[in-house]
């Protein structure tokens, strides 16, 4: 049985990506189709990826002004191949795929989210946009009457699940997304696999620090660390890149932070913070979030937002701790008490149902053995 993933847009880093790689875990005879492919080899050294005619256009390197043209591309996909079933990893528009004269394709659709700057837009900044706001109930309109009915559904957590429900209408059954558990767990101390210069690097941090781990863009809140971190007079410690940096620079030099970035780190220096960090926080409102499970499986310290997806994966009190995003006097507390604690094997215990072969059983169980390709 010839089987096709599908997906909005391939990058060489995120959180769809890593759903991506469990899919051909899953079933690794599958072929997949994308609107580009801008992750390198990732995938390509593993299997047949097909792009989009958008590929060819200057609009790849353009998302939001390519937004009218993707639903063009959804619903007449051209392959020369034919397949038995379609597993659709969908966080734009990618769930309204379907490929030329192939009617009888069995269709499961993975959700990461419908889209949340059509359907959710106070948490996305891209809904601020003039543009975005004017099409957004043409968007809507068209976005819902283009669900397939037919297609068996999934979303990434009961937050997403929700949406669903609200935006599209439609029943899902929930299968979070795999966590690199079982690889984070492999190693009891991740500072030992530090470079020499990742070493002096990480030597030179203050000995106690907030952790923020993300890309840098606006909707993950990391100003709101920043500001925890001023007011309480904590260092901070931001890893990650992306068009945010500059403005999270600012604020910290505005407010006085003692704060520390580490551009693109690499995944050893990511797992040594965990493990090092006063507590990380995450308060963005997130669909899943596989950064605090991340975290958990390092055994370190988490606080995260009450709102959103990540409360679904750490529990308050046990493993880590909810706050609300701008409650400075929550998120005191909640380091106060983790000081005075030793969650570290309830968190490490509660990661391991996140992990990467878990996802990959559940995914096998949903699309059925018949689906393997």
């Amino acid at each position: 049985m010839t089987g096709l993933i599908v997906h909005d847009w391939l990058e060489r880093r995120g959180g769809a990506e890593v759903v991506l790689d469990g899919m051909l875990d899953a079933f690794p005879g599958a072929q997949m189709f994308a609107l580009w492919d801008d992750s390198g080899d990732r995938f390509s050294s593993r299997t047949t990826v097909d792009e989009s005619w958008l590929a060819r256009t200057p609009f790849r390197r353009h998302k939001a002004a390519a937004l009218p043209l993707m639903p063009l591309v959804w619903r007449d996909i051209r392959h020369p191949r034919s397949f038995d079933w379609m597993l659709v990893s969908s966080n734009a528009f990618a769930h309204q795929a379907r490929v030329r004269g192939q009617r009888g394709i069995r269709k499961y659709v993975y959700t990461h989210s419908p889209a949340r700057y059509i359907w959710d837009p106070a948490l996305d900044q891209r809904s601020a946009s003039r543009a975005v706001r004017a099409v957004r109930p043409l968007f809507r309109a068209y976005d819902r009457g283009a669900v397939d009915r037919s297609a068996s559904f999934a979303a990434n957590s009961l937050f997403v699940q929700d949406r669903m429900r609200r935006a599209w209408g439609v029943e899902s059954r929930l299968i979070h997304p795999p966590v690199p558990v079982e690889a984070i767990q492999a190693v009891d101390d991740w500072s030992t696999e530090l470079t020499e210069n990742e070493a002096v690097e990480l030597g030179s941090l203050p000995t106690e620090f907030v952790l923020g781990v993300s890309r840098f863009v606006p909707y993950k809140r990391l100003d709101a660390v920043v500001e925890f971190a001023a007011e309480e007079g904590i260092p901070v410690v931001l890893a990650g890149s992306g068009p945010d940096e500059a403005r999270l620079r600012r604020l910290a030099l505005d407010l006085g932070a003692d704060a520390h970035f580490l551009i693109a780190p690499s995944t050893p220096v990511i797992r040594t913070l965990y493990q090092r960090a006063l507590a990380l926080l995450f308060l963005a409102v997130e669909d899943f979030g596989i950064v605090p499970v991340e975290a958990l499986a390092a055994g370190g310290r988490v606080i995260v937002n009450a709102f959103g997806g990540a409360a679904e994966s750490v529990e308050d009190g046990i493993s880590g701790v909810h706050v609300q995003a701008d409650d400075h006097s929550q998120i005191r507390a909640a380091l106060d008490g983790l000081s005075r604690q030793d969650i570290t094997g309830a968190a490490e215990e509660r990661a391991r149902l996140f992990g990467h072969a878990p996802f990959v059983d559940r995914l096998r169980e949903w699309v059925g053995e018949e689906g393997d390709g």
